[in-house]
């Protein structure tokens, strides 16, 4: 059976682990990311992956998922919001420094991707839209079987198609971009603004925050909805209406096999996954003659990023 090492590049982290062909992960490890410094971080990647290659000397390639723009041929990272490289040729270095294949994709693909073949659309032999709803928003797309990555390496951006023209600013410089309306920012930007409109709703969530509405945290968000907060509840409303119009429009743009949500908000379950649902079918209501994907929670956890990243380097 082949093995390869899937190298997940976080912010915070950086997790490897050795991956076998059905996706199981035989071994692991993982360093803090030195995200200030390109080289250290660059450098910290080699380690991981040089580690895990010394225990599995059998492992064939590596893959990396970096949450980062890449280019086209896969081989440089572009920019990175949460880390300080700026077109930085990643794959060559660790091919070179670990004497092993590499494969160079972004953190929401390789995510989308461990999901397509070993998690929730695993059923799935042609397509899936996977929307990832983190601090921010990422997706993935599948279509034809394949990873889909746009002319130039960066689709599937889809925190960034807009969801109300004019809306709230965006960090990449447009307004109104679903990120500023659906993702664990938003989340806690609407909870915040609804404790300090109607305090009497968010009792709980204002008991959790110590009384103060801008210290109110994704966390004490979803503690207090499973309260029954009022506010907090809304603030979950919210962000699944405009999660379930996005992929609503998705569907009629892509019409997928089966639409997927991850990223850490989903932890929430039927919370976010309640609303987002209900949304995405009333929106598609019209379309009732025909059969819409379905939309599911991911399956992978935290370990869809070192998994994706390892099938990715199998298939190159």
């Amino acid at each position: 059976m082949t093995l390869t090492i899937g190298i997940d590049v976080g912010g915070t982290k950086v997790a490897g682990g050795v991956v076998d062909e059905l996706g199981n992960v035989l071994a692991s490890n993982r360093r803090p990311t030195p995200a200030e410094d390109p080289a250290a971080t660059r450098d910290t990647i080699v380690e991981v992956a040089a580690e895990l290659a010394a225990k599995y000397p059998e492992a064939t390639a590596i893959g990396i998922g970096a949450a980062a723009w890449i280019d086209a041929a896969g081989s440089t990272v572009l920019f990175a919001p949460n880390l300080a490289w700026r077109d930085e040729p990643l794959r060559d270095y660790v091919s070179k420094a670990v004497g092993l294949p590499t494969v160079l994709e972004n953190d929401a693909n390789v995510a989308g991707w461990a999901e397509f073949r070993f998690g929730v659309a695993e059923h799935a032999d042609d397509s899936m839209v996977m929307i990832t709803v983190g601090t921010g928003i990422g997706g993935a797309i599948v279509v034809n079987g394949k990873l889909w990555r746009g002319a130039n390496g960066i689709a599937a951006e889809l925190g960034h198609i807009q969801s109300v023209p004019d809306g709230h600013p965006c960090g990449c410089g447009r307004l109104g971009c679903l990120e500023q309306y659906a993702s664990g920012n938003a989340l806690v930007r609407f909870a915040r603004a609804g404790a300090r409109q109607e305090p009497e709703r968010a009792a709980k969530l204002l008991e959790l925050a110590g009384g103060d509405a801008l210290a109110i945290s994704g966390r004490q968000i979803t503690e207090a909805a499973r309260s029954g907060d009022g506010v907090a509840m809304d603030a979950f409303a919210q962000v699944g209406y405009w999660l379930g119009v996005a992929l609503a429009d998705l569907a009629q743009s892509l019409d997928p096999q089966i639409m997927v949500i991850g990223g850490g908000v989903i932890d929430a379950g039927p919370l976010l996954m309640g609303p987002a649902e209900r949304t995405y079918r009333e929106q598609l209501a019209q379309r009732n003659r025909f059969p819409v994907a379905e939309v599911r929670a991911a399956e992978m956890g935290n370990a869809a990023g070192v998994v994706g990243a390892a099938d990715l380097a199998r298939r190159a």
